[in-house]
């Protein structure tokens, strides 16, 4: 089961590019503050069935400032999420989320002074001369995939040393960023360029943005505590790789042969740095439980 939750919440997220193509007539900073408002009612909705809302009274100042950083994260990795899918950049968000293992454990270097063995040395290395081939292809820094995977890297460090579980934590992140979504929404109103309230098929695509973010962050927290870090960690792999054959495959974006090269230095560098962790998995095993 912990695999069957792990598997469909990855697939979700791999299949996003086809739901978030279905708000093409909205625009990204719309479909982001909606994104973030329908996401906290459905996760406060959760939270009051499971009888857990108290928990959000007793967060102290430090977490909420936490929580409003994570938000502040992830609502730039919403943001430009939804604006290379809607500008056919699919393979290119792909990219980010590929990348973004290797950012983390960047990020582990600089900020937590970790020590890495040589062939996540090596890893890395492979993965900036990735960069490197793709910004040569596509005549720029592939900044989509760069902005991606450095925003998600940054939402996990928080997640790393806040004290919330899932729920709750979404739910507080909801909360910090709740006014500023409501004065776009405000504001868009205002100024005619709202697209919530046009149609009911505009309205409803929209408010379903919640429960699209919400279920599949359930999954998880579901798979999380029943399936060891290390599959994890494979499984995690299948989102972008839905990602990309989704742009290649039904929306044709271009792969010509020097991006295919940058795509394969990547994929080397994420099988050096996984089989590197399956054998420290083996000689270490380590058992992880998170609550819901």
């Amino acid at each position: 089961m912990g695999i069957t939750f792990g598997v469909g919440a990855y697939f979700i997220w791999g299949l996003f590019p086809a739901f978030f193509g279905l708000l093409s007539f909205a625009s990204p900073v719309e479909v982001v503050a909606e994104r973030i408002l329908w996401t906290l009612v459905v996760g406060l909705i959760v939270l009051l069935v499971a009888g857990r809302i108290r928990e959000l009274r007793r967060i102290d100042a430090r977490t909420w400032r936490l929580a409003a950083v994570a938000s502040l994260a992830l609502s730039l990795n919403w943001g430009t999420y939804v604006y290379g899918v809607m500008n056919e950049q699919v393979v290119e968000c792909a990219l980010g989320y590929f990348i973004n293992p290797l950012v983390t454990v960047g990020f582990g270097v600089l900020i937590f002074r970790e020590r890495l063995r040589k062939m996540q040395w090596a890893a890395l290395g492979l993965g900036a001369a990735a960069v490197v081939v793709l910004t040569v292809d596509y005549g720029r820094p592939p900044w989509i995939a760069l902005i991606l995977a450095c925003s998600f890297a940054t939402y996990g460090l928080v997640k790393k040393v806040i004290r919330l579980d899932a729920l709750p934590g979404l739910a507080a992140e909801g909360i910090a960023a709740a006014p500023f979504a409501v004065i776009v929404v405000v504001v868009l109103a205002v100024t005619g360029n709202a697209t919530f309230g046009s149609s009911a098929g505009h309205s409803a695509l929209l408010m379903i943005t919640g429960p699209v973010t919400l279920v599949p962050l359930l999954l998880f927290a579901l798979a999380a505590p029943r399936v060891p870090l290390s599959t994890m960690g494979i499984l995690q792999y299948l989102t972008p790789a839905l990602q990309m054959a989704w742009g290649v495959a039904v929306g044709h974006e271009p792969m010509p042969a020097s991006r295919w090269a940058g795509f394969a230095l990547i994929w080397l560098a994420l099988a050096i740095f996984t089989g590197d962790a399956l054998r420290r998995s083996r000689r270490t095993p380590v058992s992880v439980a998170k609550k819901v």
